[in-house]
């Protein structure tokens, strides 16, 4: 590795010390997210993204998400649901590609408010579900939207996962299938985005691979948290802490792009 990179990507964005820790912070929320703490990882958009320009941060965090998928399918393999995720891919596919159209269109202002309502819809799902324990039966049209509107926020700004766990969860999954599947699907998601942020949006390049690698860490720090973690916080204070944080960072990131 060309250790003159690191510097120069600090340099680039300007970062200081406290940008760096909230970094590392954030790296640490997305690793746990992927061994069961999901909120976390949703937590980190926002803060990335500014950090970051949002366009920009959702190449930087969609690598970070790769390198905790692999450790979140490693803990979880065993009990993912492959046909649930099979049934989800073509309408995910589809949703990914209406992301990269009206994604690659937006000025940077624009996409800083559509990551922003992204981040609003999902915190809004989540807390339409706080007092509820949904268990619906699933059919091709649920497939359809849950995959559209799944694929079209993961690539506008990695921020799928509200939308997937009350599908998850609807669909009566328990938690170990819940977090496995969950780790499969978005495992197989962003490799599927990968080449598109790297070619046609070019939020990749070798030095964001370079940055991330800085942050591997982070992640298996995170990931062994989350694991640790996962049977010891209750789940609805931690949902409205969510809900609350999230509103607030995208309120914030719409005021931004003003």
């Amino acid at each position: 590795m060309d250790v003159t990179i690191i510097p120069e990507i600090i340099q680039t964005y300007n970062l200081q010390a406290p940008e760096l820790l909230l970094i590392f912070l954030s790296a640490v929320g997305i690793g746990m997210a992927k061994t069961g703490l999901h909120g976390m990882g949703f937590l980190a958009v926002p803060i990335m993204a500014g950090i970051f320009e949002a366009r920009a941060s959702t190449g930087i965090v969609l690598i970070l998400l790769i390198f905790a998928d692999f450790f979140g399918v490693w803990f979880y393999h065993r009990h993912a649901n492959m046909k649930m995720i099979l049934r989800l891919s073509p309408s995910t596919i589809l949703g990914i590609g209406l992301g990269i159209v009206i994604g690659d269109r937006a000025s940077d202002a624009q996409f800083t408010l559509l990551l922003a309502g992204v981040l609003i819809l999902g915190a809004l799902i989540i807390g339409a579900n706080l007092n509820q324990n949904l268990n619906i039966k699933s059919s091709p049209l649920l497939s359809l939207i849950t995959g559209i509107f799944a694929g079209f926020s993961t690539m506008i700004g990695n921020s799928a996962g509200p939308i997937m766990s009350i599908y998850f969860l609807s669909m009566g999954l328990d938690k170990n299938r819940f977090i496995g599947t969950g780790a499969w699907f978005f495992l197989l998601v962003n490799l599927f985005k990968l080449p598109f942020h790297i070619f046609v949006w070019r939020t990749i390049d070798a030095s964001t691979f370079y940055f991330d690698a800085m942050l591997i860490p982070a992640i298996v720090l995170g990931a062994f948290t989350g694991v640790w973690l996962v049977k010891k916080i209750p789940e609805k204070p931690y949902k409205i802490i969510v809900v609350i944080s999230v509103i607030l960072a995208a309120l914030q990131l719409t005021l931004n792009s003003l």
